[in-house]
């Protein structure tokens, strides 16, 4: 069955590889009626946790999404009562398997359909490299199928995973289809880190990479945000010409050259998103 892997939502991200924390989304804008603050707070308490800092105190956590101490402490309680968080000591807080269970509906509503599957199986055995598919969800990206074809790739790729979208080659072919003031708004909301010494580190110069991206219909990531790790991505769109995923094959940059890039995979690439964009729903 046809399946859509779009994200329509729009809260900022920043970070690492979490999505940091949107002051105004946390204040919960007083127009809006329908909107729950306490719900959009104790949300916030939890992407607060990320892979660098498992453990957290209360000051910590107030301090990363602006909510007032003695309220974060009554969030971490509840969610702490209903089997999300466990505290060590009384002082700093982590979380529990429970919260992958607020993920796991998304992964398996998006579950790859086996035509879906063997496209990138068949694209890995190809090319023989890791090839996967991500969709954008605010500033990032998150893998949602993965073909891996190589024994040296990090966990942070697979299913699941969720990489800064400016970093990425899957993360820039998907950016570049985005509205101009919609581009703009997110510009705004990013963190240029220097994961290596070839970070995009300026709105300037991603947007020069964007337009590249838009003008070629690839993008390549060269070391971005791993040293020793080269991407290049193509857009998957489905039957309605709508862009709905990005898919890339990763490769160890001594098997590969930037021209080698080009030469060797974004032919397999394209054919592959091809087949892949007929199996997505409009």
């Amino acid at each position: 069955m046809p399946m859509d892997l779009r994200r329509e939502e729009d809260t900022d991200s920043a970070g690492a590889w979490t999505p940091a924390l949107d002051a105004d989304v946390v204040a919960a804008p007083g127009a809006d009626r329908d909107f729950v603050a306490s719900l959009a707070r104790g949300l916030a308490v939890i992407q607060a946790f990320t892979n660098h800092q498992q453990r957290l105190t209360i000051a910590k956590i107030s301090q990363r999404t602006g909510i007032a101490r003695a309220a974060v402490r009554r969030y971490l309680h509840t969610l702490a009562e209903l089997g999300f968080v466990v505290t060590h000591d009384g002082c700093r807080y982590s979380l529990l398997p429970k919260v992958i269970s607020l993920g796991q509906a998304y992964l398996s509503a998006t579950a790859m359909p086996p035509v879906v599957q063997a496209h990138l199986d068949a694209l890995a055995e190809e090319v023989g490299e890791a090839c996967s598919l991500a969709v954008l969800d605010h500033l990032d990206i998150v893998y949602v199928a993965r073909a891996n074809s190589s024994s040296v790739m990090s966990p942070r790729f697979n299913v699941g995973g969720r990489l800064p979208a400016h970093c990425t080659s899957i993360g820039r072919v998907l950016l570049a289809d985005l509205p101009a003031g919609l581009l703009e708004h997110r510009l705004k909301a990013m963190r240029f880190i220097p994961y290596t010494s070839r970070t995009v580190r300026t709105p300037a110069a991603l947007l020069e990479c964007l337009a590249s991206a838009r003008d070629e219909g690839f993008a390549i990531a060269d070391q971005q945000l791993e040293a020793g790790f080269r991407s290049i991505a193509v857009a998957v769109r489905n039957s309605a010409g709508d862009i709905t995923a990005g898919l890339n094959v990763i490769v160890p940059v001594a098997r590969a050259s930037l021209d080698q890039m080009r030469a060797r995979y974004l032919q397999p690439l394209t054919t592959a998103a091809a087949g892949l964009g007929a199996a997505l729903a409009p």
